[in-house]
């Protein structure tokens, strides 16, 4: 997403915010601690309002509030430029202060609880061996721009590192506007070719720019028929209802998994938010680390 929008975010709500709230006294041995008093949307509303209000191109939608370590989550899509970024923060048991950035997971295999996740319900479209000791999952979205960006990056890591097994999952933002359809597309290909699905990935990216929501149909048929299917049947099964609660069901995995943006990676549980960002060598450092863990039985 527009990385403006979630650097003014952070900044305001870090501006509004302090770690030194003392945390609730924990619940009595045997006593369930009591769930935090929930902010109302209209508070919360009001809370947006002056922390965006000044950009007119800036919107917000709240997605979820709900209770979480003692305090109270929200989720909340904010949008600029069509791009859209997941944002979430803690609002304090008092109702005045704001706990804003990543929530980081902790323990001694701080990652296992996601990597376990993914096992168990990331299967998208993948390559590389299926019993290899480090997955990689990636979420995407075909109408990020940052998504086309990371695509090379994404192609560099499986070349170097074979060994890997890797997995698609479709995690299309609502704010753009053909991003779904071709969702619907590829999940389609994938059940046909995995080979043919990767190639519509590549070329869809490619096209990124000349589709639009009113092409779409067009534009993708024709990327479909270019990747080694047919394009008039993977229209006729993107229109299904099945294929959409197919990407639904992958989008609601990625909500699982924390995931906030498009693209997010995870590398045997671990979250990489900015891959581009990342030198390729701290990529394979990551990789190695995990291969050797899986191998010693930390897997």
């Amino acid at each position: 997403m527009n990385r403006i929008v979630a650097s003014l975010f952070l900044a305001s709500c870090l501006g509004l915010s302090s770690w030194a709230q003392s945390a609730p006294a924990p619940a009595a041995h045997g006593e369930k601690a009591p769930s935090p008093a929930l902010p109302s949307q209209g508070t919360i509303s009001g809370f947006l309002h002056y922390t965006f209000g000044y950009d007119p191109d800036i919107t917000w939608k709240i997605s979820s509030v709900k209770p979480a370590m003692g305090m109270a989550e929200v989720t909340v899509i904010l949008a600029k430029g069509g791009q859209q970024q997941i944002s979430k923060f803690l609002v304090t048991p008092d109702g005045e202060h704001v706990v804003a950035g990543d929530v980081i997971p902790f323990g001694a295999k701080p990652f296992e609880s996601a990597r376990r996740l993914l096992a168990e319900r990331a299967h998208g479209p993948s390559r590389g061996p299926a019993s290899a000791p480090v997955t990689v999952v990636e979420f995407s979205d075909f109408q990020c721009p940052h998504c086309k960006n990371a695509q090379p990056k994404i192609e560099k890591i499986l070349a170097d590192h074979p060994e890997v097994h890797f997995v698609f999952q479709n995690f299309p933002l609502e704010s753009h506007d053909w991003a779904r359809k071709a969702a619907h597309y590829a999940e389609c290909v994938g059940h046909v070719n995995h080979d043919a699905f990767f190639k519509f990935v590549h070329e869809t990216f490619e096209q990124q720019a000349n589709i639009t929501a009113s092409t779409a149909d067009e534009k993708l048929t024709a990327i479909a028929d270019g990747s080694g299917v047919k394009g008039a049947e993977i229209a006729a099964c993107a229109a299904l209802p099945q294929t959409d609660t197919a990407v639904e069901n992958s989008y609601k995995l990625g909500q699982a998994a924390d995931v906030s943006s498009t693209p997010t990676v995870f590398i045997n549980g671990r979250k990489i938010q900015n891959l581009v960002e990342v030198p390729d060598e701290i990529i394979g450092q990551f990789i190695q680390f995990f291969a050797k863990d899986g191998k010693a039985g930390g897997k």
